[in-house]
């Protein structure tokens, strides 16, 4: 066996486990010494396997963090080592014996994911006029196509709860963030940058393109309110100042 048919994996010292012939599509790496890191194909493909592993729930598992096209496994490292996660993750028996490679991984299941309409006040935005001159595109453009996309969040972060959503239309894509961050981003405003777009869940300091606000509060940390997970899809739906003050204040339905 050459080592192009091995899994790089440090535990203790650099140690190399086998993998099967057909898995080629799934690279692994270490996080640390509790945490196995799986790059896959592409986000969908990580939002299954994530949902395949949470679903397994070997006794060992402590968390299951996908981001993206990768899927970060948290182990317990008292009762397993590195290789055997790895191991674990590359050559699955599912519950007819059957040996899972990543070549199944495509074919999992999609995970049941939870739609959300978020409303948006895109007239409380500081940025639009820089969006605009960097897209070459009207105010009534911008908010056309940032409301009319439907959006994954691919992953959650930064701060609790905020949702990395992609992707953004062709022309909204490649604008900047700020050159000088703001040291204050009021929660619920919604910005964009690059090919994402997302929302402040939390007033925070923040580089990213505000084009408006929603009224609605997507994360109440002391009540564990976190409505906004990985794989669930999200749209933008316009509304004006007068509706945004009457909403301001609820909870994102869930």
């Amino acid at each position: 066996m050459n080592q192009s048919d091995r899994y790089p994996i440090a535990s203790q010292g650099l140690q190399f486990i086998p993998r099967p012939s057909s898995f080629i599509h799934m690279k692994l790496v270490p996080l640390g010494d509790q945490a196995v890191l799986a790059y896959l194909p592409d986000e969908a493909a990580a939002v299954r396997l994530a949902a395949a592993v949470r679903a397994a729930a070997p006794d060992w598992l402590q968390d299951v963090v996908p981001a993206y096209a990768s899927v970060g496994v948290f182990f317990d490292a008292d009762r397993v080592g590195t290789g055997e996660v790895a191991a674990w993750l590359g050559r699955r028996e599912t519950g007819d014996g059957r040996r899972e490679t990543t070549d199944a991984v495509s074919r999992l299941p999609s995970p049941v994911s939870r739609s959300h309409t978020i409303p948006v006040c895109y007239e409380m935005a500081l940025d639009l006029p820089r969006v605009c001159e960097h897209t070459g595109l009207t105010t009534d453009d911008v908010i056309r196509l940032h409301g009319g996309t439907a959006y994954t969040v691919y992953a959650v972060g930064f701060v609790p709860g905020f949702p990395y959503l992609g992707y953004l239309p062709p022309e909204l894509c490649g604008v900047g963030r700020l050159p000088t961050p703001r040291l204050r981003v009021e929660a619920g405003s919604v910005g964009l940058t690059g090919r994402q777009t997302g929302l402040y869940p939390l007033a925070r300091p923040g580089g990213w393109n505000l084009i408006g606000r929603t009224p609605l509060t997507v994360v109440d940390v002391a009540d564990g309110f976190f409505p906004l997970r990985v794989g669930d899809a999200v749209r933008f739906e316009r509304i004006d100042e007068k509706r945004y003050r009457e909403l301001e204040g609820e909870r994102l339905p869930v």
